[in-house]
């Protein structure tokens, strides 16, 4: 009854895998650019990763009543990578704000 269909197997694991790859995509930026915010992105996106595996876990194990603290840990690395990947993508954009940047004069209207 909780067996999922191939086409949902494929969809869940290729989803990890693209998550994985993503984080290590993330992570080569920020080596190449040398802006450890990028690092920090990668970093903030492993708890949504363990929160997939937390999932097909348990799915995998046929939702097994034994294993389901997995969907306390799933839905508690759900908040937790909501807030880091936040967080991440905040000191991103502050990153991107120059202390340099110079204030626009107005414009002066001749008459």
């Amino acid at each position: 009854m909780h067996t999922l269909s191939i086409p949902t197997w494929i969809i869940h694991i290729s989803s990890v895998i693209e998550w994985i790859v993503a984080i290590w995509l993330i992570w080569t930026y920020g080596e190449l650019t040398n802006n450890r915010n990028w690092w920090g992105l990668s970093l903030a996106m492993l708890p949504a990763l363990v929160s997939a595996m937390c999932a097909c876990t348990w799915h995998y194990f046929d939702n097994a009543e034994s294993l389901e603290w997995l969907v306390t840990l799933q839905a508690t690395m759900t908040l937790v990578g909501n807030f880091t990947l936040w967080a991440a993508a905040f000191l991103i954009w502050r990153s991107t704000k120059s202390s340099n940047t110079v204030e626009p004069e107005p414009i002066k209207l001749e008459q």
